[in-house]
């Protein structure tokens, strides 16, 4: 179900809150984006992870009205992005990947200017200022002037402001980026609220690991353009096997982690095997890790493959990514 927002300001029900299919968008001979597909059901935090570049924010624009796809269509909270781009602007609310506030201005200042681009009341804009600051934990510093926040400060108020409208579906770009720690945790555990509490679809964008699968309920990895893989962070996982052997050649190529990897793949409890040639490691999918791990090792003797380090574990998102994409988040 979705929510759509009419003119009346009653939430109808529909099929999904977010839904995109083929969505092209080129600038002159570069493609940034290449038949993207998405379905986001209400209610649901949906993570779009994938490195810069791989074309989520991309994606966001053109779901968020800023710019027009190529090709293909995406309909959020039950209108045509392109059709109806103004009851998508009235139904949704949006942080950037860059900090856009004025730094001349207050917290409290930011937070009005923007309930008047949208003609709130002044009473309304007060109350909706009156609950966010204290959601976003800014009481102390609202009428400061934006300079003399910290970073984690300034998200937080982008975070505000991204809601001041009572939105349906909020769109985060990057919302931790460039954070510490102790900032990240925090914002993260903010969208947990206002999914949890408030019923907000969210669809955030991410190249942290951590972060998508400590949020969301669904994840699609995008990589040069696409949606490669999409499902449940824990499903995703499961898909992959039992267990994962990672080893590390010392100095190894192409061709000699490419060769191991094929002969160590027809071992019978192997379940499959995957490289990165970049790392120099092979990725190996077996029943057993513990178990298996001696007879792995001796493949690699007998090939010549100097190992340089070996990990035995349950699968990430990170093999997932991996899996899909032939290559680790880290150097894409």
């Amino acid at each position: 179900m979705t929510l759509v927002w009419v003119q009346t300001k009653v939430l109808v029900m529909t099929e999904l809150a977010i839904e995109a299919r083929g969505l092209v968008k080129r600038y002159g001979e570069v493609t940034a984006i290449n038949g993207i597909d998405l379905s986001v059901p209400v209610g649901m935090i949906f993570a779009l992870l994938g490195p810069n570049g791989a074309g989520k924010t991309t994606t966001i624009s053109i779901l968020t009205t800023l710019i027009q796809p190529t090709a293909g269509a995406a309909r959020v909270a039950g209108h045509d992005v392109v059709r109806a781009a103004d009851e998508v602007r009235r139904a949704i609310g949006v942080t950037f990947q860059d900090i856009a506030v004025d730094q001349d201005l207050s917290g409290r200042e930011v937070l009005n200017i923007h309930g008047q681009l949208y003609r709130q009341s002044s009473s309304e804009r007060r109350r909706r200022i009156g609950e966010l600051v204290d959601l976003v934990q800014l009481n102390d510093a609202i009428d400061r002037r934006v300079r003399t926040y910290s970073g984690g400060m300034k998200r937080r108020l982008e975070l505000a402001r991204g809601l001041m409208t009572e939105p349906a579906i909020l769109f985060l770009d990057e919302p931790t980026q460039g954070l510490d720690p102790q900032n990240r945790v925090g914002i993260w555990g903010y969208i947990r609220d206002l999914n949890r509490t408030r019923g907000l679809s969210l669809l955030l964008t991410t190249h942290y690991m951590d972060e998508a699968e400590a949020l969301a309920g669904r994840v699609g990895i995008v990589d040069q353009g696409r949606v490669v893989a999409d499902g449940q962070p824990e499903a995703l996982v499961a898909a992959l096997g039992a267990d994962v052997i990672r080893v590390r050649g010392q100095g190894a190529d192409f061709a000699s982690v490419a060769d191991f990897a094929s002969v160590v793949a027809k071992l019978p409890f192997v379940e499959r095997a995957t490289t990165d040639a970049e790392g120099g490691v092979v990725m190996i999918y077996v029943d057993s890790g513990s178990r298996r791990l001696a007879e792995v090792l001796s493949v690699a003797s007998g090939k010549s493959f100097q190992v340089d380090d070996v990990t035995v574990a349950r699968p990430s998102l990170g093999d997932v990514f991996l899996h899909h994409t032939g290559h680790a988040l880290r150097d894409a």
